[in-house]
């Protein structure tokens, strides 16, 4: 398969547009679109051809709600971490969707899965890891070109997810994603737009 300009150009916007989202409206994603987004996560690649995700879908609102609880604590952990004027900056970020997002995944890792017989993962573990990390980026451009937006949650205790979520002790917790439509269509990254932190534009070296 050859791929033309106007496919760079397309990926290009694709890649511009893929935002963090913090802001969602509430409206439900239909349910066709979900499976859309499951099979497209599915062709991520992965070391092995492992595939050592899990994505477990969170709906019960008593498990959304101690999961709020929980990012609470660590979000007020996290801000005593700053003084001053820095730690009202950190304050005055939105940086979860977890009220308003209508679609929350839980997404694990099984550190040590049969699949892939351990091709590719003995010297290095960690891309089991990566792996993960890969379908979840493949979601998120995946969500993007259908105009949703996906915020990954990360001010949580990865143990503490896996406890409440009754998930066996060889699944390793690696994000809780949101998903949903954005409220706001904006290509400037949030932490940017706020003053946080500018987007840097190339970290590559040559030795």
């Amino acid at each position: 398969m050859n791929f033309g300009r106007e496919d760079v150009a397309a990926l290009h916007r694709i890649l511009q547009w893929r935002r963090d989202v913090r802001h969602f409206r509430p409206d439900p994603i239909p349910e066709p679109l979900v499976e859309e987004l499951a099979e497209a996560m599915e062709r991520s690649p992965s070391v092995g051809n492992a595939r050592p995700w899990q994505v477990v879908r969170v709906d019960d609102p008593a498990l959304r709600a101690a999961l709020r609880a929980e990012f609470a604590r660590c979000n007020a952990a996290a801000a005593a971490q700053y003084h001053g004027r820095q730690r009202e900056d950190y304050q005055a970020l939105k940086l979860a969707g977890l009220d308003r997002a209508p679609l929350q995944l839980a997404v694990f890792t099984r550190i040590d899965p049969d699949e892939g017989h351990r091709l590719g993962r003995a010297t290095m573990p960690q891309t089991l890891h990566q792996s993960t990390a890969m379908a979840i980026h493949t979601l998120w451009l995946a969500a993007r070109v259908r105009n949703l937006g996906l915020g990954m949650v990360s001010i949580l205790d990865p143990q503490r997810v896996g406890a409440l979520l009754d998930m066996p002790p060889d699944w390793e917790f690696s994000a809780w994603l949101c998903l949903g439509w954005p409220e706001i269509d904006d290509d400037t990254p949030l932490l940017d737009r706020t003053g946080w932190q500018k987007n840097l534009t190339r970290n590559w070296l040559r030795r």
